[in-house]
């Protein structure tokens, strides 16, 4: 490591603020899982957390620049991983998206992001020019190839995912208008293949968050408890592990995709407002690291983090909410599973590298 690297420069306030929404997930987890079959997984959760840190640690060491630099190899391990799962992943609830190494569960799609990040820094750092329509075209190939490959397995919430890396890397390249409004214009004009091509479970998460009372018993079913799991919380909330809906189990895996939900019906509107602004205290701490980044690579990977850590949660929070559909993106840092929390600690780790290096020459 550089004798001008320091952990003095280690973001400690952000590290503090992502343990403590991880802890909050972790009781939460425990609250969700008791009396079901998943009791016990809160401890797995710390393993994972405990894990995460672990790498993050280790990730602020080794300079971002040389990660950058290697992007070509990363990029093409990662589409050998998506290729590994069609191979030899293993299928649950009709969809082939882990690899079984030993007794984990692998996701190689949720490291991608980590990959495309870099790939999308590295792109448009060596690009000193204005963003024009073939850097517009390479950028989409480059998210839209592993995109592709995630949507075939089918996860359409992983693979949306990808899209804003993507949006923000060309935002921030210098994308003009002109060239955003073609976009959305080939995006709105591709939707009704998109929408052919698509499989019926995946339409129909699509259209049932407008009207759930049309199906209460089958489509709309997740999102009604949902919802009456979140109003039933009031301001208070019930406390740990006396949530009706969540104890009931009425409300569909509480630990994972609706761990809000849970965790505003035991802690009310209070404790959910106050959940919100632990997360946009994070991002906003994330957005001065990148405002600091020593160059411009810098700078992208941190925003590329952002974009990533704040559609997870608008995604997820207007999904349990009713204001977007149902599409299994989990609640960063709060819902089980190993994968993701790796995944955003490893991105915190390449945060912290590049905030370790902003008096770096």
């Amino acid at each position: 490591m550089s004798r001008y690297v320091s952990y003095r420069d280690f973001d400690w306030v952000l590290l503090a603020l992502v343990l403590l929404i991880c802890a909050l997930g972790v009781v939460e987890i425990y609250s969700a899982t008791l009396n079901t079959k998943f009791v016990g997984v809160h401890i797995k959760q710390i393993y994972w957390i405990l894990g995460g840190v672990a790498l993050m640690f280790a990730m602020s060491i080794v300079s971002y620049q040389a990660l950058i630099e290697r992007v070509p190899i990363f990029y093409a391990i990662s589409i050998l991983s998506l290729l590994a799962v069609e191979i030899l992943g293993k299928k649950y609830l009709g969809a082939r998206r882990w690899v079984q190494v030993g007794s984990f569960h692998f996701q190689p799609s949720e490291w991608v992001k980590l990959v495309l990040i870099l790939a999308m820094a590295k792109y448009f750092a060596d690009n000193k020019g204005d963003c024009d329509t073939q850097d517009i075209v390479k950028a989409g190939a480059l998210v839209g190839i592993p995109m592709l490959m995630v949507l075939v397995q089918p996860d359409l919430g992983t693979a949306l995912t990808y899209l804003p890396i993507a949006v923000m890397g060309l935002f921030l390249g210098g994308m003009k208008g002109k060239h955003a409004l073609v976009i959305l214009l080939v995006a709105a004009l591709l939707a009704p293949v998109g929408w052919h091509v698509m499989k019926q479970y995946q339409r129909d998460r699509l259209t049932t968050f407008l009207e759930p009372e049309a199906d209460p018993q089958h489509k709309g079913y997740q999102l009604i408890q949902s919802l009456v799991a979140v109003g039933s919380g009031g301001i208070f909330g019930k406390g740990t592990a006396q949530g009706s809906q969540t104890q009931g189990q009425f409300l569909p895996v509480p630990h994972t995709d609706f761990i809000f939900a849970a965790f505003a019906e035991e802690h009310g509107f209070l404790g959910a407002m106050g959940l919100l602004l632990l997360y946009f205290i994070v991002l906003m701490r994330l957005i001065q690291n990148a405002q600091t980044a020593p160059d411009r690579a810098g700078a992208f990977v941190v925003m590329g983090v952002v974009a990533v850590l704040a559609f997870h949660i608008l995604v997820n929070v207007g999904m349990v909410v009713g204001f977007m559909p149902v599409t299994g993106i989990p609640l960063p840092l709060m819902s089980y599973g190993g994968s993701s929390v790796l995944f955003m600690f490893l991105a915190l780790g390449i945060v912290m590298n590049v905030r370790m290096r902003r008096f770096v020459n």
